[in-house]
């Protein structure tokens, strides 16, 4: 089992792209001055120590170096000792809206973002309870089987966006079923909680929310996004190019639809809560579930971890060492041996 002491410090590693970016214009802002002085294949051999090879090693050199001091800094552990305790809890699955209405920006930053946020200060005041997330739109899937490795179910939520199902929809029914599967013949209290803005549900979610009580599992709802709705914001390569349209190319709003969630948490012997701009109503839901009887269960856990960051800080401390020897001139020495190039027979000639 392999864990971060402190995961916030990888968050440096979105400035890699970055550094490249601004290494390669530059590059081309070399390249555009050298233009100036004359023909560039001709300044170039005026200028045989000046290589931008080089140039590109020792970028990528202090790159490699970047990148092992912030995993260090992280300090990647390894579980070392696996003990067998006994805890005591509930067993929780969130069931994540992902659809593409759920980027509605009507809650901020916008319903999913404000969900996984929320699901993760959940999974933060979790005390022995057991936690698993299927993810839905058109179709259902397991993103998490129920585990008690809270470090696992944050990072999974991180994962989550809305290409993770690649059918649009809102399958509600379905995702309270495979919910209901994943508890695996559990002798635990259990409860699903829906996460959903409840628009275009595609199946009955009523008769699965019926179900789930008959086999002692509770259902929750909670409404993401606001009554009046927003559009759906459409993204190409990460940028936003504008908002979703329907045939008749008005743009489309995406409406919270509370009396499907309300019949859905009723017939699932479980509340109901709207989220808003300053609450996710996830705490709401929690509280009743907290009052839920708990069970006793075996668990093995990682009791100790054994610090891996002195490997990482030790081979960026070896390139260093090894960047300090590459220099930005063309080495005399390795020329001697440059097999390759083609000698000119006149050479010769004018040496005698």
């Amino acid at each position: 089992m392999i864990k971060f002491e402190d995961i916030s410090f990888l968050y440096g590693l979105i400035a890699i792209p970055i550094f490249f970016v601004l290494f390669y214009y530059m590059i081309l802002q070399r390249k555009a001055r050298l233009k100036k002085l004359g023909d560039l294949t001709l300044v170039k051999r005026l200028m045989p120590e000046q290589p931008t090879s080089k140039l590109w090693w020792k970028f990528t050199t202090r790159i490699f170096i970047y990148a092992l001091l912030v995993v260090g800094l992280a300090n990647p552990q390894i579980g070392s000792k696996l003990e067998q305790v006994e805890r005591e809890g509930v067993d929780l699955m969130i069931a994540l809206d992902v659809s593409n209405s759920m980027l509605a920006e009507d809650i901020k930053p916008n319903r999913l973002e404000r969900a996984k946020q929320a699901i993760s200060k959940l999974v933060d005041n979790l005390q022995g309870d057991r936690i698993g997330i299927v993810v839905f739109a058109g179709r259902a899937y397991t993103q998490l089987p129920i585990t008690s490795d809270y470090s696992a179910a944050k990072l999974f939520i991180n994962t989550i966006d809305t290409d993770v199902v690649p059918t649009q929809g809102t399958s509600i029914g379905q995702a309270i079923s495979l919910s209901m599967e994943a508890f695996n013949n559990s002798k635990q209290e259990k409860a699903i909680i829906v996460i959903t803005d409840g628009e275009d549900h595609e199946d009955d979610p009523v008769s699965a929310a019926e179900e789930a009580v008959e086999n002692n599992i509770s259902v929750y709802t909670i409404g993401i996004g606001l009554p009046e709705g927003a559009p759906i914001p459409v993204y190409s390569n990460g940028t936003q190019v504008g908002y979703k349209k329907d045939i008749s190319g008005k743009t489309v709003v995406t409406k919270l639809d509370e009396i499907t969630l309300q019949k859905v948490a009723a017939a699932g012997n479980g509340i109901y809560v709207r989220a808003n701009n300053t609450s996710a109503g996830l705490q709401d839901v929690f509280d009743r579930i907290n009052k839920m009887e708990k069970q006793k269960y075996e668990s093995k856990i990682f009791s100790d971890y054994e610090d891996r960051f002195q490997y990482f800080i030790g081979l960026a401390f070896l390139l260093l060492l090894l960047d300090v020897f590459i220099t930005d001139k063309r080495s005399k020495w390795a020329d001697r041996f440059n097999f390759f190039q083609i000698k000119n027979p006149n050479d010769n000639e004018n040496q005698i």
